[in-house]
């Protein structure tokens, strides 16, 4: 075929669907529904278009001489349908309901495969194989059509979560279950379940390996292309087809589970490692992508219809009625049967009963299956009457699923109620219209009046604000209750708090490693918020303000062979969070009292407030904490802070100046040139000095004073460096060996075993007495702030002391003066015991050379 006719195709193809949204809109049809009656038509009329005007005949033509393969459907449209729907995805809430989405695209692309086979197969002439390979092939559902009902009606954003993650992973499990039973034919004999089962987990498992590793490597990637859109846009076009390509043909495992996870990598990760605009570019590209792939897709398998059902016999149509009802039986045995189970077993949250019945009826065929179907007609070593058996079975089908459940989709919606807001969002709807169009009454009377408008105009407009708000009626947000008033306040700032925060990541006053562990802390926040209300937010204070298992481990591994900077950038990274999330948490209690009262009223808004308040403090304090600390990289993180606004809002008023025309594009672009070099050392990324060398550290101890430099350096071999972070509970044995410490800075407490306590601070030791008495340490240490220590082992103890007669002397004194006091205090408890005799440190046992 000449490329102008193909072109010339493709265009008006292009042309004929961008008119069946709006279309399918008006006839009340879901989309797909509308796409399978046009290309049915077309694979209709191809053949007997000699009637037309010869521009309708040559694009007729055109058509008709596509060579519409298999492998141009798996190849060239299934890798944008799967990762434009998996970038789309929300990875936070898919993993929300990740148990009832796993059991629906795998579980039920299984159950629905073995019902499926095992039934043909007692009923039909054909192969237990055949009939497997065609359950697997009718397993796999198609979202486009559901999707687009549940967003036209308004159905719940959970429902459309689950029916899209189903889709999303069914495809995979259900073309990696194909390619399996495929080569098993190939092969013959009876297949063997062990070797399938072996089969399908390697390519499903190895797919989503592969997808995940591709995934990381690309948006690690993104920060050099940074600031270049169409190249950061390209490279995600490259991903899909390139983990698809690969995943196939040279690691040998399922390709499309491979674009699914590579496409959820960049949804969870693009936004905070590209530029935010460049995020809504590809959002946006991607978004067109898949509609010219799924349109076309859809109606390229629908124009072969005509083709696949010329040769079907009574006997292939009650197969086909066997086929829907089993497949219908088998989808409900997990629906209604298997979710339920999920959540009695408290292994997902429940999901009621009219979201059953909605993802019953919704588990639509689509283009995946015929194209399915079309690859199998394609394979020689196939017998004949086992791939016509499948292209029939499988396109009479997919029309009773769109033509069935299709159109009983909207119904059922209406019938069940979930095309309606809740009681709770109907009530702050109407508040909040309540309060918005009487503060856009007073903006139109004010602008009226500075516009000299005529007051019979005035009258009219008045009349439309009265009876909006005659609609509304009293505030209806009264009638909520007082804890649902203060759960909805709670989620308006939790999802506040989100934009809050990717509003810093825009303007760049945070880098996106900082952005990235925010936004992730803020989503998880906002699921606690809507989860629990009130005590889910103090719960998941509770966790937020914990230290991260990344800085418990580098402060482990900082105990063990003494690496520092791992620690360090942990340190630092909770230093930014923290600063971060305290500026945001003021915002949020100005943005409380100013917008969410009139929503809420004053006294649940007071509770809310209250709340933020308590975080806030307790955010001052672990700020404060590393502040005194650390006051260097205190003041440096304030002057980062600041600066990054102030380049936010330089860049921000040349924009303004620009659509305002007071300036042209050149002078635009080399006054942006001049910001970024003028603020450009705030890219360098400051690193928190722990200074936790042993040399550096006994410096500090008044004990070690007036030693001279061998002998301090023989001291420094035998002490170990240790931080220990706010309220952590310091070992008094390291494995089986007891020790001590000196406090370099900071300060640590001591819960003494008769109930009273003690307070240490620099210079000062503890631990001591235990080694010299050969007793395990009774009091129970623990550090107060971000204290830095010096550990002294028990090995090392009387080899210290030995060579070092000035150093001996003095913890001798320590531990002498503290003995006395322990017996003071003894004698003053029981007016009679005595303490035992203090051991002379002189007498201990000199160590061997």
């Amino acid at each position: 075929m000449k490329i102008g006719l193909l072109v010339f195709g493709l265009a008006g193809l292009l042309a004929l669907v961008s008119f069946m949204p709006p279309l399918a809109g008006r006839l009340r049809l879901p989309y797909s529904v509308l796409l399978a009656i046009v290309g049915f038509i077309l694979g209709v009329i191809i053949h007997v278009h000699d009637w037309a005007p010869a521009v309708m005949v040559d694009f007729l033509d055109t058509l008709e001489h596509f060579e519409i393969s298999s492998e141009t459907f798996l190849y060239v449209f299934l890798p944008v349908l799967l990762f434009e729907t998996a970038l789309a995805m929300n990875v936070r809430r898919l993993m929300d309901d990740i148990s009832p989405i796993l059991v629906m695209a795998i579980v039920a692309v299984v159950v629905c495969t073995l019902a499926v086979g095992f039934s043909l197969a007692a009923i039909s002439p054909y192969s237990l194989v055949v009939c497997l390979m065609l359950g697997a092939i009718v397993a796999t559902t198609d979202p486009v059509a559901v999707v687009g009902i549940f967003r036209e009606v308004g159905a719940p954003r959970r429902l459309m979560n689950l029916v899209e993650g189903e889709a999303l992973f069914n495809d995979a499990a259900s073309i990696a279950l194909y390619s399996v039973l495929l080569s098993v034919l190939f092969q013959g004999g009876t297949p063997s379940v062990a070797a399938v089962v072996q089969s399908f987990l390697i390519s499903f498992l190895g797919g989503g390996l592969a997808g995940f590793v591709m995934g990381k490597v690309t948006t690690s990637l993104f920060i050099w292309l940074r600031g270049w859109p169409a190249a950061e846009v390209t490279l995600t076009v490259a991903l899909a087809y390139l983990t698809f390509f690969v995943s196939e043909h040279y690691l040998g495992v399922s390709g499309v589970v491979a674009t699914v996870i590579s496409g959820l990598v960049v949804s969870s990760t693009g936004r905070t490692r590209m530029s935010p605009t460049t995020f809504e570019q590809l959002s946006s590209a991607w978004s067109q992508f898949g509609f010219w792939a799924n349109s076309l897709i859809f109606v390229f398998a629908a124009m072969l219809i005509p083709r696949m059902m010329a040769e079907i016999t009574w006997i292939e149509v009650l197969l086909i009625l066997v086929l829907f009802i089993v497949t219908l039986f088998a989808r409900a045995v997990i629906v209604h049967g298997l979710l339920p189970l999920l959540g009695w077993l408290r292994l997902s949250t429940r999901v009621n009963r009219s979201y059953r019945a909605v993802m019953l009826v919704g588990g639509l065929r689509g283009a995946v299956s015929l194209a399915l179907a079309l690859a199998v007609t394609e394979q020689p070593a196939v017998p004949h009457d086992a791939r016509q058996f499948i292209a029939v079975a499988t396109t009479g089908f997919v029309l009773m699923t769109l033509f069935i459940n299709g159109l009983t989709l909207r119904p059922l919606i209406f019938r069940l109620g979930l095309n309606q807001l809740s009681p709770v969002d109907r009530a702050l709807r109407d508040q909040a219209q309540a309060v918005e169009l009487e503060a856009l009454r007073d903006k139109t009377d004010e602008i009226a009046r500075h516009e000299h408008v005529a007051a019979e105009v005035m009258d009219r407009i008045h009349n439309v604000f009265d009876a909006g708000q005659a609609s509304v009626g009293a505030a209806q947000v009264q009638q909520l209750s007082e804890e649902q008033k203060i759960a909805v306040g709670m989620g308006i700032l939790a999802g506040r708090e989100e934009e809050m925060f990717f509003e810093t990541l825009k303007a760049r006053v945070v880098d996106w490693r900082t952005a990235e562990s925010l936004l992730a802390r803020a989503e998880r926040l906002g699921d606690a918020v809507r989860a629990g209300g009130l005590r889910g937010f103090q719960d998941a204070i509770d966790r937020d303000l914990r230290y991260s298992p990344g800085l418990r481990l580098a402060l482990r591994l900082h105990h063990l062979p003494g690496f520092q900077r791992w620690l360090e950038r942990e340190l630092a990274q909770r230093f930014n969070n923290l600063m971060c999330k305290w500026a945001v948490a003021r915002r949020l209690i100005r943005f409380a009292e100013a917008d969410v009262q009139p929503l809420l009223g004053a006294e649940v808004t007071q509770i809310i407030v209250a709340a933020h308040r308590q975080r806030l403090e307790r955010l001052e304090t672990a700020l404060q904490a590393l502040t005194l600390q650390y006051p260097a990289y205190a003041l440096w993180l304030q002057e980062v802070y600041l600066t990054r606004l102030a380049r936010s809002m330089e860049r921000l008023r040349y924009r303004e100046m620009l659509a305002e025309n007071l300036i042209s594009g050149e002078t635009y672009a080399d006054l942006i040139d001049q910001a970024e070099q003028r603020w450009s050392y705030l890219d360098d990324r400051g690193m928190l000095d722990i200074a936790l060398s042993a040399a550096a550290l006994i410096e500090r101890v008044p004990l070690f004073e007036g030693l001279d430099a061998a002998t301090l350096a023989a001291i420094g071999r035998l002490l170990k460096p240790r931080l220990v972070l706010p309220d952590q509970e310091i070992p008094m044995k390291v494995g089986r060996m007891r020790a001590m410490y000196f406090v370099a800075s900071g300060a640590v407490i001591l819960d003494l075993p008769d109930g009273t306590t003690a307070e240490l601070g620099s210079g000062q030791i503890f631990g001591e007495m235990a080694l010299a008495e050969g007793v395990d340490f009774e009091a129970r240490a623990r550090s107060l702030g971000y204290s830095r220590l010096l550990l002294l082992q028990e090995k090392d103890f009387n080899t210290l002391l030995a060579g070092n007669p000035t150093l001996r002397d003095k913890i001798q004194a320590v531990v002498r003066q503290r003995m006395r006091a322990v017996e003071v205090w003894q004698q003053f408890q029981s007016g009679e015991r005595q303490y035992e005799p203090l051991p002379d440190l002189q007498a201990l046992p000199t160590p061997p050379d």
